[in-house]
Order: C-alpha cells, then structure tokens, then sequence
C-alpha cells in the first residue's frame, strides 16, 4: 500500500512541479517537489518507497516536460539513492537527516539531469541554467527543513502506537 501512495503522490508532485512552482521561483531557484518529498518520503519510510517515487515521478516529470524519456527517472533514482544512503548513515540525527539529504540530493540531481539532458539532446548547457543548480538546493533544504522534522515526528509518533505494550 505505501508503494502506491508513493507511485500517486509522485504524480501529484510533477504536476505540481509544471503548474504552481513556476510561481514559487526565487531568482535563479526553483523547487523540485518531486525530489524533495521523494527524499524526505525514503528517509522516514522504506527505500523501496523512495525508489517507486523516483522511477513514477520522473516518468511523470519526463512526459510532462517533454525531456527525453527516462532523463529525469535516471536522475531521481540516483539522486534519492544517495539521499537515502545519506539519511540512513544520519539516523542517529533524524531531525536533520531529510534536509542534509535533500542538499546533497538535489546538487547530484540538478548535475545528472542536466548532464543528460544536454547529451541526449545535443543541446549546449546554458549558464542560466548551471547558475541555478546550488540555489536549487538550498531552496529545497529550506523546504525539507520545513516539511522533513514534520514528517519524522509523524513517522515516529506512528510508529509509537503501532507498538503493543507487552
């Protein structure tokens, strides 16, 4: 069950991305909802999850904005990967964990799609848009940093009352 909510929240993220973000931008940053929420969903949940949101919502982001199919489905699967690899190794941190995965998540995902994309397209890389790449993720750690200490007290609290009391 929680591999479908992921697969459907995934899609709710990349439609987000295409309609309301374009609003939200802060100079050259931009928010990347379907990785950011795709990170701080595989830090509190299972990798499993965080890998079915990546691969669903990079499709969906891939179909949405006309990129070469797989280009961003690629770039996400190794992305929250690594944010994953990265919140496990801060487990001990959980607060912190969503918003220094997501930094690092979101530089190695701005990298590897845009390396990709400007392969598989034959396109130059703009310096608009290699300029945007670390204000991207700052603004996506601001996010997390918003959303992630939120969603480990929620994960936790559950977790609480899923224990039985011998």
């Amino acid at each position: 069950m929680q591999l479908t909510i992921a697969a459907a929240l995934a899609v709710v993220a990349a439609l987000s991305e295409f309609t309301v973000v374009p609003y939200l931008q802060f100079g050259n940053a931009v928010l990347q909802p379907v990785l950011v929420f795709g990170v701080v969903w595989a830090v509190i949940g299972r990798m499993e999850a965080g890998l079915v949101w990546a691969f669903v919502g990079g499709l969906a982001l891939d179909i949405l904005g006309q990129r070469p199919l797989g280009s961003s489905a690629f770039s996400l699967l190794i992305a929250i990967g690594v944010g994953t690899l990265l919140g496990a190794a801060l487990r001990r941190v959980r607060i912190v964990a969503p918003v220094v995965a997501t930094l690092a998540a979101s530089l190695v995902y701005s990298v590897i799609l845009l390396t990709a994309t400007s392969l598989l397209t034959a396109a130059p890389l703009s310096d608009a848009a290699t300029a945007g790449v670390v204000p991207s993720a700052i603004y996506g750690a601001v996010v997390a940093a918003i959303v992630g200490p939120l969603a480990v007290a929620i994960a936790m609290r559950r977790r609480d009352a899923e224990r039985a009391d011998w």
